[in-house]
């Protein structure tokens, strides 16, 4: 089930190549299919909405908009179980996003001078959440959560209708704990349309956040510019590290949770142990066959399943570094010890009993990471996602006489003289 590598001085070079960054790149008919949506959105507006709702989705709404009534309809209908687990998720994201916040600053000196910066939420955002059989409720908490804690005052919510017309009731409660402002019934390259440009219905926003099929993303990046957006995403990945004491049964499990996203998914082993390796690469055949999404599973591992034997854990994590993956797991003894070395993942999950779904659900770190290498530069969202900067600075006469000679140099030396004479007025 996983391609086995050694990464050893000989086939160092040879282990890289097979992990260069697989970046998932739009097709012309894509790019040229995603274009004419949103030049259409743009001019039609409602009209447009309409026409591509029943297109894609085979649903003539009279209204985009989800009525209170069909929001608490669906947040009744649906398990309390589930209420009661999206209400400790939500607690946990919560409280770990308001650590995040970043405060304004003021700073002064005697003789009167003072500059700053203000922390100011974004004022409206929007967030995608896919519909249908690929519905994340978890989706709808991670972006929104951060976007409220953040301050942002208005946070609009676009999904896909279903058959009957309706919005999956698991996503409906998620958005009512996560304090959604208003959601509509629009999806594709459409709704990301609608949520750049605005139309009649509804409301130009500042910032798009959340995932989507190639479509979705396409859109987002055409959008980028008119709007900010939250990252291109890729593919899913996971990347273990493994020592000898590690069990197979684990190694595996987490290495297939990420197989059964789609099948570009990527997961990938590597570890010190021969014995290990071979022993998850059997569990993990044993386990596919009782997982609903063994299909995607075998198709996933097939393409993008690596085991990678290495000489050392040191090791393990310089190559880590290189991968830059989405999610670590560190599944080793005493990982503390090694997490000031990991310079490059989007999040890590440190030993052998936190499995990466528990950040997806519910630990409290966001679940929306860099993918594709992205990871070398790129944050997981967070509140900063929410923010924008301002600074401001304030100067008495004094001191602006003080400083006009060094200013006036620097604009003369730019060939800016009227930048040198705006200073050069106020000494008269």
């Amino acid at each position: 089930m996983l391609r086995i590598l050694n990464y050893n001085e000989e086939n160092r070079n040879k282990v890289l190549e097979e992990l260069k960054n697989r970046e998932v790149k739009e097709s012309e008919e894509v790019l040229k299919s995603v274009n004419e949506i949103l030049n259409k959105v743009k001019v039609e507006g409602d009209k447009a909405l309409s026409y591509f709702t029943k297109l894609y989705d085979g649903v003539q709404l009279e209204s985009t908009l989800v009525s209170k009534e069909e929001s608490e309809e669906a947040f009744f209908k649906v398990e309390k179980e589930f209420i009661k687990a999206l209400e400790k998720a939500k607690e946990n994201i919560k409280v770990f996003h308001e650590k995040q916040k970043l405060n304004s600053w003021i700073q002064t000196n005697e003789s009167g001078v003072f500059m700053g910066q203000r922390v100011i939420p974004l004022e409206r955002v929007g967030v995608y959440v896919p519909g249908g059989t690929a519905a994340y409720p978890s989706s709808v908490l991670m972006n929104v959560i951060p976007a409220k804690v953040a301050g942002v005052s208005s946070v609009a919510m676009i999904t896909p209708p279903m058959k009957d017309g309706k919005v999956n009731p698991y996503i409906l409660a998620a958005a009512k704990i996560a304090g959604v402002d208003e959601i509509y019934k629009v999806g594709g390259a459409q709704g990301i349309g609608a949520l750049a440009y605005g139309t009649e219905s509804i409301k130009a926003v500042d910032k798009i956040v959340g995932p989507g099929n190639i479509y979705v993303a396409t859109a987002k990046k055409l959008v980028f510019g008119t709007v900010d957006i939250d990252m291109i995403a890729g593919p899913s990945e996971i990347l273990v590290i493994a020592d000898e004491k590690a069990k197979k049964e684990y190694v595996a499990a987490d290495m297939l949770s990420q197989g059964e996203h789609d099948v570009l998914a990527s997961s990938i082993l590597l570890t010190t142990s021969e014995k290990l390796l071979k022993e998850v690469c059997e569990e993990m055949e044993k386990q596919t066959e009782n997982l609903d999404r063994k299909d995607i599973i075998k198709k996933s591992m097939a393409k993008f399943g690596i085991g990678i034997l290495c000489e050392s854990i040191e090791e393990c994590i310089k190559l880590s570094n290189i991968i830059s993956p989405e999610h670590l797991e560190l599944m080793i003894e005493n990982p503390m010890e090694l997490l000031g070395k990991v310079k490059n993942a989007g999040s890590v999950f440190l030993g052998y009993y936190t499995p990466e779904p528990v950040g997806d659900y519910f630990g409290g770190p966001n679940h929306v990471l860099p993918t594709s290498g992205t990871a070398r530069f790129f944050s997981a969202l967070s509140t900063d996602s929410f923010i924008k900067k301002s600074s401001f600075i304030y100067y008495t006469r004094e001191e602006l006489i003080k400083a006009s000679k060094d200013i006036i140099t620097l604009a003369d030396k730019e060939g800016l003289t009227a930048h040198g004479n705006s200073i050069k007025v106020r000494l008269d």
